[in-house]
């Protein structure tokens, strides 16, 4: 018979009590027998989902130069046809669908109609490395990433630019504002809905960072906030951080791990929520989208 010391059995007990406390946190989130549904597996790559005002999901396939559609009943159609080799997408207040839109390194505004207003198309006379994703503040500024991906459809075969940058773009501007270049790699952004803090994931320093946004736009207060990198992020509406790549890892707003929900693809590129109530966790992952239940909401 083995006897139990009262120091073993004090490790004991905080094993289980740290291990029920990361337990409760994350089926708080979602119920844990809840799996990830394929909704489809018919693209090349998918990326850049966006939600609209009605819960509607848009996003991308940027190998097939499409944006599509995926309506709060589940049908799935095609938006928008030579979409500028869409990545990254977000709607405005206004209903337009701000666009990365890498094929010439630009920015578009889509309208409603499908009405094309090219908002940024160079830095300085400067070709940008090619957005990749953004995040539309509250007060319409645009804040976007701007990394180096060596393209097929593009006849260079190097950057314009010195370094990889963080930018935004004020509302009515044509020329964005650099704020960040100290990155390696960065990627995926996004913001809280006061509009007062930036997440922006390095993918090349596998680290978030976190920023503090002051009243001219620019940025401050720069914080590691995780050890973690990712592709595409999302935030929900008690502040955890969903980090995009080998499935969707989520961290509570103090850069703890609380959860993982694994996604049986390669890559999970990026994620969202979506749906009538926002409760529904939408993830492009590679050839294929998915869908999961939430008992949390998001805040886009």
């Amino acid at each position: 018979m083995k006897v139990i010391t009262a120091s073993l059995l004090l490790v004991y007990c905080t094993l289980f009590l740290s291990f029920d406390k990361s337990f409760g946190q994350s089926t708080a989130l979602f119920n844990p027998e809840s799996k990830p549904q394929l909704i489809s597996k018919q693209f090349a790559f998918t990326e850049g989902p966006a939600v609209d005002k009605k819960g509607n999901i848009f996003f991308t396939d940027q190998p097939n130069n499409k944006i599509w559609k995926y309506d709060t009943d589940g049908k799935l159609s095609v938006f928008m046809d030579s979409a500028g080799r869409a990545n990254g997408t977000y709607f405005d207040k206004k209903g337009n669908l701000i666009v990365c839109a890498d094929e010439h390194d630009q920015m578009w505004q889509v309208k409603p109609n499908k009405e094309v207003k090219v908002l940024i198309k160079d830095f300085g006379g400067h070709l940008l490395n090619g957005p990749n994703d953004l995040w539309v503040h509250p007060n319409g500024n645009i804040y976007f990433t701007d990394p180096y991906y060596q393209r097929p459809w593009w006849t260079r075969t190097k950057p314009d630019l010195d370094n990889q940058k963080v930018f935004y773009l004020p509302k009515g501007k044509t020329q964005p504002i650099a704020l960040e270049d100290s990155l390696k790699k960065p990627n995926g952004i996004v913001g809280t809905p006061d509009g007062k803090t930036l997440y922006v994931a390095d993918i090349g320093d596998n680290k978030i960072y976190k920023y503090s946004i002051n009243a001219d736009g620019t940025l401050s207060n720069k914080s590691i906030h995780i050890k973690q990198g990712a592709d595409g992020i999302t935030l929900d509406a008690l502040g955890n951080l969903y980090l995009a790549g080998n499935g969707i890892t989520i961290y509570n707003p103090q850069g703890e791990k609380i959860a993982h929900i694994d996604i049986p693809e390669p890559w999970s590129a990026n994620v969202c929520f979506g749906g009538k109530n926002r409760d529904v966790l939408f993830i492009t992952a590679s050839t294929a989208i998915y869908t999961m239940k939430m008992n949390v909401k998001g805040v886009e």
